[in-house]
């Protein structure tokens, strides 16, 4: 899935929050002639992203949403930047990232959408779903698996004729919040990543080509016999007849292929666990049937927004909260629980 990838709202005008709220209620019809917004980041979110403005400029008018999937980091800089209206991201802002938004207003986060990261690879020979875990993806990420053959693979997928056949790893190039979910995942399951690699939108890649987007990460693998790398579950899907993805051990033992089903018990497994400021992780989720390298969009956005392009891009993310959920399935995103829908009500009333 839901970075990479997070909408952070830019507003020059300000009021006081109550005031800004009471606007927003009160000059619901104002401003109906036709305003423009740009944003940039996630290519996570993208596609969903597409659809929500597909149908929400379809349903409502008046708005011209341009989004541009640049990656997480870019669109994040950009936003800070004022260079676009709002940024995506699948990763949420790091303190450092918080408080340079703060010199600008205070900012919440607005969760979006559910997803999943997927160990992808082009075995052409091999039918069955591969099994994976942490602990391996880690070890051929950091070049220590080097054939398919390994051992340590064939001790996952017993019965599975693995082939004498070299692993190219492919990886993203640009910050990403794929990235962040993936590495992230790697970090909590394998010491020595944790240690060498780490967490982050970008890292410093042991072994491996490096890809732009979720789209180039998908392009290679189909192009490459015996390559892995990591993708959003909509674009595995997409380039089915091109590559295979994988299955993955989550904490409670069991391998889990990425779903709509897993990756939502990800999210509901987590739900006590969520914070009042709405950044959260969903990687290595409890749960028997959690998927362990899920994740969230968010649309991170200034409290205060007063002017017609402010009050437009409120409207289209509860739009998207709401009414936009629907769409998700079809696109193999996962709807956020509704019980984490009522406190973002909650967030977006302040």
């Amino acid at each position: 899935m839901f970075v990479e990838e997070t909408i952070v709202i830019g507003i020059s005008k300000r009021l006081p929050v109550g005031l800004a709220f009471l606007f927003l209620l009160v000059c619901g019809g104002c401003g109906n002639g036709s305003r423009k917004v740009s944003g940039s980041g996630s290519t996570f979110i993208k596609p969903i992203m597409d659809k929500w403005i597909q149908q929400y400029t379809k349903e409502r008018g008046g708005l011209e949403i341009n989004y541009q999937g640049t990656g997480s980091t870019a669109g994040i800089k950009q936003m800070t930047d004022q260079a676009v209206d709002f940024a995506c991201t699948d990763a949420f802002l790091t303190q450092e990232q918080m408080n340079l938004a703060a010199k600008r207003g205070q900012v919440v986060h607005i969760p979006l959408a559910l997803g999943a990261i997927v160990p992808a690879y082009n075995l052409k020979d091999i039918d069955k779903p591969l099994n994976f875990s942490g602990e391996v993806l880690a070890a051929i990420f950091r070049g220590k698996i080097k054939k398919w053959n390994d051992p340590a693979l064939r001790a996952i997928n017993e019965g599975v004729a693995l082939p004498d056949l070299d692993i190219s790893v492919v990886h993203r190039t640009e910050g990403s919040g794929s990235t962040f979910i993936f590495t992230e995942y790697l970090s909590k399951v394998s010491p020595e990543w944790k240690e060498q690699v780490g967490a982050n939108t970008s890292v410093k890649w042991p072994v491996g080509t490096g890809e732009q987007g979720n789209p180039g990460v998908a392009g290679f693998l189909g192009n490459t016999p015996g390559s892995i790398g990591y993708i959003e579950l909509y674009y595995a899907l997409l380039k089915a007849k091109d590559i295979q993805f994988g299955a993955v051990k989550n904490k409670a033992g069991k391998f889990i292929r990425a779903d709509l089903v897993s990756v939502r018990k990800a999210a509901e497994n987590s739900l006590a666990n969520i914070p009042d400021d709405l950044r959260f992780s969903l990687t290595d989720a409890e749960g028997v049937d959690s998927y362990p390298i899920a994740g969230a969009t968010w649309a991170v956005l200034y409290t205060n927004p007063t002017d017609d392009t402010g009050k437009a891009l409120v409207d289209f993310l509860i739009w998207a909260i709401h009414e936009g959920q629907k769409y998700n399935e079809s696109m193999h995103y996962a709807n956020v629980p509704e019980a984490l829908v009522k406190r973002i009500d909650e967030k977006l009333k302040k």
